[in-house]
């Protein structure tokens, strides 16, 4: 019996022992984060703690193959390094100049136990505001060639949280944001952002470097109601991902704060991207724009040539006369080259040669002498195949002729047929345009795009993009609600910059009595459901380095409220998020990066209330001018939206501010140093 029971003993020891051998912790440098991975029964698992709180339960890990048995299972770990990085770098621009570095690292290096013995590492990266891991198949005998059918990542959400997500789909993001309990959610686009019940904690799951690889979105495992599991955009043929040994996924990340401010402030994304490749970034330059666009979305103008259309060289003289004279850098023209009139059909865009109402080098020459860039536009209406033979050809144009910067538009169905926007197919074409682009010293700003995952560290000319309901939804349909301004911070925009287009002030299009319905969600009730002054606040609280004062210039002429978009830059050496609440209001200040004046834009839902706010992120011992553009006392963005007051004040950094703002209002301030 003795010896029975040492038997016994023994095997609880070892057993306990290979248990503890299958543990990794890695914890963020403030100790606040903990990710754990273990290997239970052969599987490989990861959990997440946050001061403490279990926030995501036990998730699984792996991938299933087209060509290849699963390896999902099977595994041991076979080698661990534990590293720790603390530095900082300079962003070539961006919301803030300096992005600090600091990070625990994991790389565990699984093995299956027997058969093929093929290796699968996964890397955690974790830092105070989140974590990142990724998936490596290192090269080996046992794979060449990698048909990914099922990528094996779950998020085991601890609990029914509070969240915001758009349900997913493989070509747009274009959805207005729903708020529910993560129990409803079947489906999701990333960034998908969570509330704990106390409100003491906030997730964001989404993904970084997203190269060579299809797309993340997630959806709903079948019988676990809090399960969110990977689901890539696939190929045609139902492959998600080709490769080939070695292969590195993107990473799949997690922001994770005790505020939904500190959520707006982080660098994780940025943090797990590669460094910048460019060698000469002087050429790529922040700039506000204005431009022939606005008037197609409400009817006034057409893209296609004919009595009403836009991109004509006279309108381009007035837009950029109107630029010149107010501080704005650059000029835009949708609709200047021929085959918008094809739209629809095979090869049906010249993105060489101009309709005849429109001098390309004449432009380009005015535009010089006034001090002026022009912004290239190419619509591709999907056909990238066409699109590649021609991009060499046009951005060789572009550069001949002074211009830096191009819009991409995708809008319509891929071709090739079957190919979705967010397929591994189209995140390859987009970055060859990115890639094609630098080489001609082109900044590109992408519409209809892959989703920001942070490339712009990698390549700077990666300026901005779409991706998500932005300003022209205004001009064809009921548009944007005022909750729309207050959800984008805490979702779309924590994966990056967006072109979302604000500074309508004609917001009943009162002033242009002759508009078409063109487009079927025209109801007849389009309007903008914001104050003037909130289209003013949105220059700060949304953040873009290409950013577009979107209206049609008549409407800004002889407004002094303009005076603020003149006023206010797109660069910024340092962003504080004063105080927020996700889906009913935020107020950002964002300090210049040339100059030492600070600017502050604050944003409300449908419901009006009063925002208290200490300006203690003023520079020390300077005095400013606060030039403040707020909202009426009797401002409402259904019955009175137009109603605003400019008022100037004193203040320090010793003072607060009370701010008032009217339902679906906003304000903005220009802290001006006095000298």
């Amino acid at each position: 019996m003795k010896s029975i029971l040492l038997i016994l003993v023994t095997l609880i020891l070892i057993s306990c022992s290979e248990k503890e051998n299958t543990k990794v912790l890695i914890q963020s440098p403030d100790k606040k984060i903990q990710v754990f991975f273990n290997v239970i029964d052969t599987e490989a698992f990861y959990h997440v703690k946050f001061d403490s709180i279990q926030v995501i339960n036990r998730s699984r890990l792996g991938f299933e193959f087209e060509n290849l048995p699963a390896l999902k299972s099977n595994f041991k770990i076979a080698g661990l390094s534990k590293t720790s990085v603390n530095n900082s770098w300079q962003q070539v621009w961006g919301e803030k100049k300096i992005v600090v570095n600091n990070y625990n690292q994991a790389i565990i290096q699984l093995e299956e136990i027997d058969g093929l013995k093929r290796k699968l590492n996964i890397t955690f990266k974790v830092f105070n505001d989140g974590l990142g891991f990724s998936y490596e198949i290192p090269k080996q005998k046992a794979i060449d060639s990698i048909y990914i059918s099922n990528e094996i990542t779950e998020f085991e959400l601890s609990h029914d949280y509070s969240t915001w997500f758009i349900p997913a789909n493989f070509d747009s993001y274009e959805a207005l944001y729903q708020n529910k309990p993560a129990s409803e959610i079947m489906s999701a686009n990333t960034p998908i952002t969570f509330e704990s019940a106390k409100k003491d904690f906030y997730l964001s799951i989404h993904e970084a470097n997203l190269t060579d690889y299809a797309g993340m979105t997630l959806k709903k495992q079948d019988t676990l109601k809090l399960n969110l599991q990977v689901d890539l955009v696939p190929w045609p043929n139902g492959v998600k991902v080709k490769a080939k040994a070695p292969m590195k996924t993107p990473w799949r990340t997690i922001q994770i704060s005790n505020s939904a401010e500190k959520l707006i402030e982080s660098s994780l994304i940025l943090n797990l991207n590669e460094a910048n490749k460019l060698k000469d970034v002087s050429w790529i330059k922040p700039t506000k724009y204005v431009g022939i666009w606005w008037g197609m979305h409400i009817g006034t103008h057409t893209w296609i040539q004919g009595k009403r259309h836009g991109a004509t060289t006279d309108n381009m003289k007035e837009y950029i006369d109107f630029a010149a004279a107010n501080n704005i850098k650059s000029v835009l023209a949708e609709g200047w080259n021929t085959g918008w009139e094809k739209w629809g059909q095979p090869k049906a865009f010249d993105f060489i040669t101009p309709y005849d109402d429109f001098d390309l080098q004449e432009i380009a020459d005015y535009a010089n002498k006034k001090g002026v860039k022009l912004i290239g536009h190419h619509e591709t209406g999907g056909d990238t195949k066409y699109y590649e033979k021609q991009m060499e050809k046009a951005f060789g144009l572009y550069k001949s002729l002074g211009i830096h910067m191009v819009k991409t538009g995708y809008a319509g169905a891929i071709t090739p047929s079957g190919q979705y926007h967010h397929g591994q197919y189209m995140v390859n074409h987009y970055r060859k345009v990115v890639e094609l682009a630098a080489k001609y010293k082109l900044v590109v700003d992408a519409h209809e795009p892959i989703k920001a995952t942070g490339i712009r560290r990698t390549y700077p000319n990666m300026m901005t993009r779409e991706g998500a309901r932005g300003m022209e939804w205004n001009g064809w349909s009921d548009g944007n609600p005022p909750e729309h301004h207050v959800i984008l911070p805490f979702t779309r925009i924590l994966a990056g910059p967006m072109d979302y287009t604000p500074g309508v002030f004609d917001l009943l299009y009162e002033n242009s009595p002759k508009r078409v319905v063109w487009n079927s969600n025209d109801k007849g009730t389009s309007r903008i459901n914001t104050t003037l002054s909130k289209q003013l606040a949105l220059f700060v609280v949304f953040y873009s380095p290409m950013q577009m004062a979107s209206d049609l210039v008549k409407n800004y002429k002889s407004q002094p409220a303009f005076q603020f978009i003149s006023d206010v830059p797109v660069n910024w050496e340092y962003t504080k998020v004063l105080n927020a609440k996700i889906g009913d209001f935020v107020t950002i200040a964002r300090k210049d990066w040339d100059s030492d004046d600070w600017f502050l834009g604050a944003v409300t839902d449908e419901n009006g209330r009063t925002l208290d706010v200490k300006l203690n992120f003023l520079d020390e011992g300077e005095t400013y001018e606060a030039q403040i553009y707020k909202d009426a006392e009797n401002s409402d963005w259904k019955t009175n939206p137009y109603a605003h007051q400019i008022l100037k004040q004193k203040v320090t950094n010793k003072d607060n501010l009370s701010l008032k703002l009217a339902p679906g209002g906003g304000q903005a301030i220009r802290f001006k140093v006095v000298l």
